[in-house]
This record gives structure tokens, sequence and C-alpha cells, in this order.
């Protein structure tokens, strides 16, 4: 299954954006090309088929200048934020996360929100929830950018043919 989606990933955007999917060891990280490596790179953690869907739904929304930085230019604060840290991850994470849902149903995989903030202060995660439905079905009603169009079509050739992208299919219950 991984490897069909990171064949999936290099079919749509190797050749025309000169990047790929890669399996990483670590945590997971964008690094544009450079002098000993000639392609950008989408790197998961740990070869988990969710981050990957999670990080190409970082990769699906980064702009053109955000794709020539490490991490796209990005501040992230490590597990353990305040109460107000946890606000602004939230308030980054709610488009990546509604597309990573999006895509994870798409290829059968279990989607779990991630509030990322195991030892921080604690927050009410109904808010987060509400939002990243709010988003997918805003992208359900006004579409996907165009590479993440790409993509989702894309999926659905590899994984699920019979797919129907609909608002009805994602609930917050289910989160």
């Amino acid at each position: 299954m991984l490897e069909k989606l990171i064949q999936a990933f290099d079919d749509c955007f190797y050749v025309s954006l000169n990047t790929r999917l890669i399996r990483g060891d670590d945590e997971p990280i964008y690094k544009p090309a450079y002098s000993s490596c000639d392609f950008n790179q989408v790197i998961f953690a740990h070869g988990f088929f969710t981050s990957a869907l999670h990080e190409v739904s970082h990769w699906c929304l980064a702009g053109e200048e955000r794709r020539k930085r490490v991490d796209y230019g990005y501040w992230y604060n490590a597990d353990g934020r305040t109460q107000e840290q946890q606000k602004k991850f939230e308030s980054v994470e709610v488009k990546p996360q509604a597309l990573e849902w999006m895509f994870s149903q798409v290829a059968g995989a279990k989607f779990r929100i991630s509030a990322d903030n195991l030892e921080g202060e604690s927050t009410d995660p109904e808010p987060f929830k509400k939002a990243v439905v709010s988003q997918v079905e805003r992208y359900c009603q006004q579409g996907l950018s165009d590479r993440a169009k790409l993509f989702h079509e894309k999926l659905i050739q590899q994984f699920n043919k019979n797919y129907i992208l609909s608002a009805d299919n994602f609930l917050l219950a289910d989160l």
C-alpha cells in the first residue's frame, strides 16, 4: 500500500515539479533540491502511511516560494506547547489535516486528527475538530487546489476507483 502511495505521488509530481515522496527514518521534513540532491523531497516519518499523507497535504498547500525553503520556512513548536501556542498550531493545521482526511479516506487509511501536543497544556479538542470538518466541507464545495486535486484523483485511480467525493462522507462524529 505504501509503495502505491509513493508511486502515485511520483507519477503526479516527479517529472512536472521535480518532487519525490521519500520514506524517512526520523521526523518528517521537506527539503528543496540542493547540491547533493537534485530533486525536492517530501520526507515522511518512519515509513508511516499516515505521515506520508500528512506531509503530502502540507506540500499540496505550500506555494511556490514556500517550496524553496526547508520545511517551507514554517516555525514549529514541539510537543509541550502552551494553550496559546497550541491554538496557533491548530490554526495552521486545519487545512493540511482536512486534506489528509480526504486523502486518507480515498486510500482506505484510518484518519486520526492530531493535536500533536501530548506533553503540553490541555485544550478542548472540539473547536479544532469542527474547524477541520468545516474545511473539508469548503474543499468539497469550492474544490481543491490544482496539486491537491491531481493527487486526490490519482489516489482514486490507485486505491478506490468507485470513490465519490461528498461532504457527507466526513462527519465530526468520526474524529
